[in-house]
């Protein structure tokens, strides 16, 4: 604030006047705190602050794209090892589920008989390889019987009385009939309780007025046993039986099947056989002419392995094509912006590990003896006309190239399963006085298998995990179990380990999630510095407009004071 004033004044030597002239007051520099914009001003300091969070959030979504990345890394090479899986062990049992344990049969025949019409057969995983030659005598049949005609199905018949029904061999039970009851009703009785009787009752109608009663066993080669226990004798009313209980009209005797498998005559009381040969069933059809034979051949069925490796060559591919993705370049040579794993050394180094068992040999054999190899693209291809070439020549060499091998010294050690992993080692088995199996330990150490009646098992967590023995001898001893691993075992345990929970892909997604959650806190706390800065600001600028309204009311009051001085 400037004040001035202006006075003038006329001297005489006889008189002197003095004049005084208006007063007056101009201000500058004067503040109105509506012009400051108060938020904009806070708005960036605060902003000045945050500028460190957004930064560390930028790292975040970087590292939460590389876990992304090696997340779906993961999820290739676990379904590569799932694919792998039933190529990586060959163990032939009954609980087999590899390429290799399968098994397909076909029937053709000798002589004037169709093959189809005359046989069915399954045959489980694990059986038995071999020619077999089958005929068949006879088929197994259930007993039916019939009664005689009645004019109506529906009419009430007047018959009381309680029968015995039942199968020869069997149990039988009491059936009640009432006088109100027609022939459609006690059909309805006696199937009520088929599930005790094994016999179902039916009805023919042989002509207009005409229904006669049949009974058939459920079961084949058992006689249907009836007997009356009170009132009238039903069956013997309605034509079934004659008066001393035998059937009248028997239109299916009751028979065993009868067969020669191999020459050896056999005879069963069923059509489906599974009890002949081990994980086999016959599905007798019809009975083979003489002369004639049914000829049937089982055999591995090498679709499966086929199928498995082309499995395989896709899930390869897959992962593959995830690693090219993740080194993508620009055209100037830099990581291209999706790369965001670009020059990982453990992507890398997985990815060489299963390009070195892949040019891997085993038994003088190698994938290019399968039909596999790369084309142009450097993608995996399968040739499956070599492949197909290959398992008709030499399975047992295709098997050991692929899979786990375990054997023993002993006969009398039997290799259930060989595990994930098999090993090498010498099991000392332990038998007490009776004979009976009662540990297994290496070196000494028994943590490593448990033993259940005549099984040996390798306890989970420990190196033997997932192989199993049966045992038959009756004595203690040590015997030698030599173990190795073919291509697709090693390529299985590659894929298995780096995709699983401890493999190098999970420590990866687990230290950059770790470092997300530290970055994360920072940025919390950055956030709540700011927070408690703008508080902080809002405050203190609230402090400045009021002193700046303070002083411009000040300076209003003083102004108002000069000017109304200066008018005096």
């Amino acid at each position: 604030m400037t004040v001035s004033s202006a006075t003038s004044s006329t001297s005489g030597a006889t008189s002197s006047s003095s004049v005084n002239s208006a007063s007056t007051v101009t201000t500058t520099g004067t503040t109105n705190s509506a012009s400051i914009d108060w938020t904009a001003l806070i708005d960036a300091e605060v902003n000045a602050k945050l500028t460190a969070a957004t930064t560390i959030t930028t790292k975040i979504t970087a590292n939460q794209a590389k876990v992304t990345a090696y997340q779906s890394l993961q999820t290739e090479l676990s379904t590569l090892a799932t694919g792998l899986s039933s190529l990586s062990t060959s163990i032939i049992n009954s609980i087999a589920t590899n390429a290799f344990a399968t098994r397909s049969a076909t029937i053709s025949s000798t002589g004037d008989v169709s093959a189809s019409s005359a046989l069915s057969m399954s045959v489980n995983s694990g059986s038995a390889t071999g020619d077999h030659a089958l005929q068949i005598t006879q088929l197994a049949t259930a007993q039916k019987v019939i009664g005689a005609s009645q004019s109506s199905s529906s009419t009430a018949l007047g018959y009381s009385g309680t029968f015995s029904l039942g199968l020869a061999g069997g149990s039988s039970t009491a059936i009640s009939i009432t006088s109100g009851m027609s022939m459609q009703d006690i059909v309805d009785t006696i199937n009520a309780q088929t599930s005790a009787t094994n016999v179902q009752a039916s009805i023919v109608q042989v002509s207009s007025g005409s229904y006669e009663m049949v009974l058939t066993g459920t079961q084949d080669a058992a006689n249907i046993t009836y007997s009356s226990t009170s009132g009238d004798d039903i069956l013997n009313k309605l034509g079934v039986t004659d008066t001393s209980g035998v059937f009248t009209d028997v239109l299916q005797k009751a028979q065993s099947a009868e067969f020669t498998l191999d020459g050896i005559a056999l005879t069963r009381n069923t059509n489906d056989i599974s009890d002949v040969l081990s994980g086999v069933t016959f599905d007798l059809l019809q009975p083979t002419p003489g002369g004639t034979s049914l000829n049937i051949s089982i055999s591995t069925d090498t679709s499966q392995i086929t199928s498995a490796l082309q499995t395989f060559v896709t899930n390869y591919n897959a992962f593959r094509d995830q690693v090219i993705a993740q080194s993508a370049q620009n055209s100037d040579g830099t990581a291209a912006s999706s790369a965001v794993l670009f020059g990982d050394s453990t992507m890398r180094d997985i990815m060489t590990q299963l390009q070195q068992v892949l040019s891997g040999s085993v038994g003088g054999m190698t994938m290019a003896d399968l039909g596999l190899s790369f084309n142009e693209n450097n993608e995996l291809q399968l040739d499956t006309g070599t492949l197909s070439t290959v398992l008709t020549q030499n399975l047992a060499g295709v098997t050991k190239l692929l899979s786990a091998q375990t054997t023993t010294s002993s006969s009398q050690l039997n290799v259930v399963n060989t595990g994930t992993s098999p090993q090498s080692f010498t099991l000392d088995v332990t038998v007490d006085s009776t004979g009976t199996l009662t540990g297994a330990s290496v070196g000494g150490d028994s943590s490593g298998f448990s033993v259940v009646g005549n099984t040996i098992i390798g306890n989970s967590g420990t190196i033997y995990a997932g192989m199993a023995f049966t045992y038959t001898g009756s004595t203690s001893q040590s015997i030698t179990v030599a173990s190795s691993s073919g291509l697709a075992a090693q390529l299985y345990q590659l894929a298995q380990t780096n995709s699983g929970s401890s493999g190098q892909l999970q420590t990866m997604i687990t230290n950059l999630q770790s470092r997300d959650t530290d970055l994360q806190s920072q940025v919390s706390d950055i956030q709540s510095n700011a927070a408690t800065f703008k508080a902080q600001l809002q405050l203190q600028y609230a402090n400045y407009q009021a002193a700046i309204e303070s002083a411009n009311n000040t300076l209003g009051y003083l102004s108002a004071l000069l000017n109304a001085s200066s008018s005096k």
